[in-house]
C-alpha cells in the first residue's frame, strides 16, 4: 500500500537532527513514479524501486532503525531487498548495512566508500572517531566510475563524482522514470556537510550539482541526502546560494584572513538565516568552507 508523505517539518528537520532516541521515529513512504519511492526517517533520504526484478534499496539510515525500515518496505512488496547501494560511508546512510547484509542483500558502494568502512575515521570539527564497519555492514561490490543495473523495466546508473560530500560518492539516475538519488551532494534548504576529512571539496559539491542539472529537464525528479524532494530549479537556486558563500568565504582567505577571523566576519550572514538552521550552522559550515578553499 502507499503511505501518505511526511510534513514539510518531519521531512528536513529530522533528517538532519541525528537524534540518539530513535523510539519515536517513523519511516514513511512516497511514491514517486511506479514502484520506485522516496523514504524518510531519521538519517539520509533512502530511494526504493520494487518489481518483478526484486527490490534496490539506496542508503539505510541508522542501524537501531533497520526493523522500521525493513517494516516499510514489507507494505510495498513481500520480497527482500536484493541490492542496497550506498552514496558514500556515513553512519546515516549506511548504518542498517549489517542488518540488510545478513539478510542477504549484496552491497553495493564506490570503491573509496568501502575503504573508508574498513578504516578507522576521524572528524576534527566535531572530535568523533568512527570504528571500522562489521563484515557484514561492508560493499561486497565497488565500482570507479560508474555502473548500471536493468532492473525493474529501468536503468538505474550510479556514478561517481569528483570529490565533493566525501571522495566516495555516488549519484544515482533512474534513466527512464528521470529520477535522481544525488546523496549528500546536495542538502536541499540546507548548508551542506563538506566532510574534508574524507577529502570533501565545495567546489565538488558544485560540480556535482551542476552535472545533475545538465542531465536534467523539468519533469526530473530529485531526491536529495538530507530535505525534502526536489525539483530542477531547487537545485539551481540551491547552488547559487553555495556558490555565493564560496565566494565570499574565498574573497577573505585572498585577504589573508585566519579560519577564526572568517568565521566571526560571518561571510555568510546573508543565508544563514535561512539555510543555516539545519545539522550544518553557520559557524560550522564557514570553518569548512575555510578548510576546503584554503587547502
Amino acid at each position: 500500500m502507499r503511505r501518505l508523505s511526511i510534513t514539510f517539518l518531519a521531512a528536513v528537520v529530522a533528517p538532519l537532527s541525528w537524534a540518539q532516541d530513535f523510539s519515536a521515529v517513523q519511516i514513511t513512504t512516497t511514491e514517486l513514479a511506479d514502484g520506485i519511492y522516496v523514504m524518510f526517517g531519521a538519517g539520509g533520504n533512502m530511494g526504493l524501486s520494487v518489481g518483478e526484478d526484486g527490490t534496490f534499496l539506496i542508503d539505510d539510515q541508522f542501524a537501531p532503525l533497520s526493523d522500521k525500515i525493513m517494516a516499510a518496505i514489507g507494505d510495498v512488496t513481500d520480497d527482500d531487498v536484493e541490492f542496497l547501494l550506498n552514496t558514500h560511508w556515513h553512519g546515516d546512510h549506511t548504518g542498517g548495512n549489517e542488518a540488510f547484509g545478513n539478510a542477504g542483500a549484496i552491497i553495493v558502494a564506490h570503491d573509496n566508500t568501502r575503504v573508508r568502512m574498513t578504516e578507522e575515521q576521524f572528524r576534527e570539527i566535531f572530535n568523533q572517531t568512527y570504528p571500522p564497519s562489521p563484515t557484514a555492514a561492508l560493499p561486497i561490490v565497488t565500482f570507479n566510475d560508474e555502473i548500471s543495473f536493468h532492473w525493474n523495466g529501468d536503468t538505474i546508473r550510479a556514478f561517481h563524482v569528483a570529490p565533493a560530500h566525501t571522495d566516495g560518492d555516488a549519484i544515482l539516475h533512474f534513466e527512464n522514470a528521470d529520477i535522481f538519488h544525488m546523496g549528500d551532494t546536495f542538502f536541499n534548504g540546507f548548508y551542506p556537510f563538506i566532510d574534508v576529512y574524507s577529502n570533501g571539496d565545495i567546489n565538488g559539491i558544485i560540480a556535482a550539482g551542476y552535472r545533475v542539472l545538465a542531465m536534467s529537464n523539468a519533469n526530473s525528479q530529485i531526491i536529495p541526502g538530507h530535505g525534502p524532494m526536489a525539483t530542477p530549479d531547487d537545485l539551481r537556486d540551491w547552488l547559487q546560494v553555495i556558490r555565493a558563500t564560496r565566494e565570499s568565504v574565498q574573497n577573505l582567505i585572498d585577504r589573508g584572513l585566519s579560519e577564526d577571523e572568517v568565521v566571526a566576519a560571518r561571510p555568510t550572514a546573508e543565508f544563514d538565516e535561512q539555510y543555516g538552521g539545519g545539522f550544518m550552522n553557520p559557524e560550522t559550515y564557514n570553518r569548512l568552507l575555510y578548510q576546503s578553499l584554503s587547502r
